[in-house]
């Protein structure tokens, strides 16, 4: 990816912009209005919380940069040849880099009130002793990579040229409320790199320790699913790269 090309660097500032509010709306919900006494919005709101951050910016930026906000939908993409091999790193860095901002300014907002508290995982992903219901290590894999691959499977069926048009978005919105409703009980839910690694760097020790693989099993997963949709569908579609202005009239 050149990024001397205005269009490019639009790319990559919308996939920042895109996987903040991801991390932010998503890991806000459950570390702000998860628990709140009485009127909690619970495991159902944590989901759709995540669910609709993409929804919503999946109309914003969708025509821009194709609304990745995921590294592991960015590599699955480009393994089922929807997606520029050179343009990877870029939009990586970009989502990570929106994550991380997200996390802080989320944590800058929740340090403000008094019973706050660190320790409570701060929507960190985790197994073991750190999995919201003890899930092992060897099933945390497992969820991550079989949710991320089905999430892949969506996006590129959802993307399709022969889909129907507009509703990509609900399509894709959907399928990650109900991969969350299937796997916050298993691992917090992270089928994202990038969402995991920003709230990992403020918890630190345990988070970063087991963050590894919350970015191996997602990859995974995703050139899988990217791989599968490939092979089922072999007629080729549009790259979701976002729309390219059409060349002015000479």
């Amino acid at each position: 990816m050149d990024l001397h090309n205005t269009q490019n660097i639009h790319r990559c500032v919308a996939e920042g912009i895109g996987t903040f509010w991801l991390t932010f709306a998503g890991c806000g919900s459950a570390v702000i209005a998860a628990g709140f006494p009485d009127v909690g919005i619970g495991l159902l709101g944590v989901s759709l919380a995540f669910g609709l951050s993409v929804l919503t910016m999946a109309y914003a930026i969708g025509h821009i940069s194709g609304c990745h906000l995921n590294p592991a939908v960015t590599i699955g993409l480009a393994a089922g040849g929807r997606f520029p091999r050179q343009d990877i790193l870029p939009y990586v860095v970009s989502q990570v880099i929106g994550a991380v901002v997200a996390a802080a300014t989320l944590y800058a907002i929740a340090t403000g009130s008094p019973t706050f508290d660190l320790a409570k995982g701060f929507a960190a992903n985790g197994y073991g002793a750190h999995s919201p219901g003890q899930y092992s290590l060897l099933s945390g894999l497992i969820a991550e990579v079989v949710l991320t691959m089905m999430f892949l499977f969506i996006i590129m069926g959802a993307t399709h040229g022969k889909a129907p048009v507009g509703f990509a978005p609900i399509a894709i919105g959907l399928g990650l409320t109900l991969i969350h409703l299937v796997g916050i009980p298993i691992t917090n839910t992270s089928v994202n790199p990038a969402r995991s690694t920003g709230p990992a760097l403020f918890v630190g020790g345990w988070a970063l320790a087991q963050l590894w693989m919350f970015w191996v099993a997602p990859l995974i997963g995703g050139a899988l699913g990217g791989i599968l949709y490939r092979w089922l569908s072999e007629e080729p579609s549009a790259q979701v790269t976002g729309i390219t202005p059409a060349e002015p009239a000479e």
